[in-house]
């Protein structure tokens, strides 16, 4: 008996940590230094762990749709996601450059951090090559 009860807890906090995430990034859409992406795609995760039907419409999403079902499926990012990436990654670290100062801690910090990240999608492969090499073998 206690174990369906943890089930359901954590059900809950999957649901909770999903519905978290899908604010976030909604918040993501208008603010350049929220990243909308990662933020469904972790949505997406609780989901799937979570409610079959939240999972299924989030990955129908008009919008963002295309990037969930291109990481779940290829573990890769639709070309346009990662342009769109970089150019928030650069725009997060000229606004803290320019606000805080570019060799103040903040913006060397922030500059290392966004450098990991740009380098960590760098080497996502892109959607159309992992789908056109799927066609080839």
């Amino acid at each position: 008996m206690e174990h369906q009860s943890d089930n359901r807890h954590g059900r809950h906090l999957y649901l909770l940590l999903g519905w978290t995430c899908v604010a976030l990034g909604l918040i993501g859409v208008f603010l350049p230094l929220m990243p909308t992406t990662v933020f469904m795609l972790i949505a997406a995760w609780a989901f799937a762990r979570s409610s079959t039907r939240w999972h299924r419409w989030l990955r129908e999403h008009a919008r963002f749709g295309e990037a969930v079902r291109a990481w779940e499926e290829h573990h890769a990012m639709p070309r346009r996601a990662k342009r769109i990436a970089f150019i928030a990654l650069a725009v997060s670290y000229a606004f803290t450059a320019i606000i805080m100062g570019p060799f103040s801690w903040a913006a060397i910090i922030g500059g290392v951090c966004i450098a990991g990240v740009a380098i960590y999608i760098a080497h996502i492969p892109v959607l159309a090559t992992v789908e056109h090499q799927a066609r080839r073998t």
